[in-house]
């Protein structure tokens, strides 16, 4: 047997190797997203027989029904659709603020910087890694004085001022490998600050506005410490309302319902990811990281 063949079947072994082991752990990871969907979709009395890892005898969908509209969530049996709502309400806005004003900020702090600009962008930097707990007291004494606790606006306020120091660090970094020079010949022709913004900048950020995004997106849907800290009833948010609808079960767990509601709240973030997984990354590797 020649060195080349060897070479290639040792090749071929590792590369068996290493395939076996990614799809193990594939499937351990996907292992309880299966539980979820196999048990949402059984009656009760197949889950509390044993059977949780088998699949359906019965097929039903009326564990998603009652998590959607039915289930007993707090004091009166409303289910998870109105807080979804909520969620959609306040990721929404939330969301396109804060990318727009990252938007901004990056280019300024890249193209029209200023006495103090850089001590400004540590600033925001910094605010990114301050611990929530810290921002409970003050952030409620704010949203007390501003008339917006226990509201889904008070929520995107609370979202949008967070996120604004991670939408600007992802803009200044991209910005930062944008050529000045076009900036600059936009005024020699008489571009105003807001017209070169829209028109030049704002264009060219597709990819890195979709890493925001996802970005923003992700953390604000799954948020459950704001969202329990600073709504009422009516404003709780999917992951509040999805915690609530757990405890609030007595006697005999519906595990069920449970894993529906569940599924429910992770669609959303799972869809964003499957749809544009890619772009996110690619965004990553377009200027995010630099700087």
């Amino acid at each position: 047997m020649s060195a080349s063949s060897s070479a290639s079947t040792g090749n071929g072994i590792a590369r068996f190797i290493l395939y076996t082991l990614l799809a193990l752990f594939c499937v351990y990871y996907l292992l309880p997203l299966y539980v979820m969907v196999v048990n949402s979709l059984k009656p009760l009395s197949e889950i509390t027989s044993g059977g949780m890892m088998s699949l359906p005898e019965t097929l039903t969908f009326a564990p998603w029904q009652s998590a959607w509209s039915q289930a007993q969530v707090g004091v009166e049996a409303t289910g998870l659709r109105p807080y979804f709502i909520n969620s959609i309400q306040m990721v929404v806005p939330a969301v396109a603020l804060s990318t727009l004003l990252g938007a901004l900020n990056g280019y300024v702090l890249t193209k029209w910087p200023f006495r103090g600009s850089t001590i400004l962008f540590g600033l925001l930097l910094f605010g990114c890694f301050i611990p929530f707990q810290i921002v409970l007291i003050p952030m409620a004494r704010m949203l007390g004085l501003m008339g917006l606790a226990g509201s889904v606006p008070g929520l995107i306020f609370v979202h949008l001022v967070y996120g604004i120091g991670f939408s600007t660090l992802y803009f200044r970094n991209y910005y930062a490998a944008f050529p000045t020079e076009l900036v600059r010949a936009a005024q020699i022709d008489g571009a105003g600050f807001f017209t070169i913004f829209w028109r030049i900048l704002l264009p060219s950020s597709g990819p890195i506005a979709v890493v925001c995004i996802i970005w923003q997106f992700t953390n604000i849907w799954n948020d459950f410490l704001f969202g329990a800290s600073f709504s009422d009833f009516d404003s709780q948010p999917m992951t509040v309302a999805l915690n609530n609808l757990v405890q609030s079960s007595t006697g005999v767990k519906e595990y069920n319902v449970h894993f529906a509601g569940a599924i429910m709240a992770a669609l959303p973030t799972l869809l964003v990811y499957i749809v544009a997984g890619r772009y996110f990354v690619r965004g990553l590797m377009a200027g995010s990281v630099k700087g």
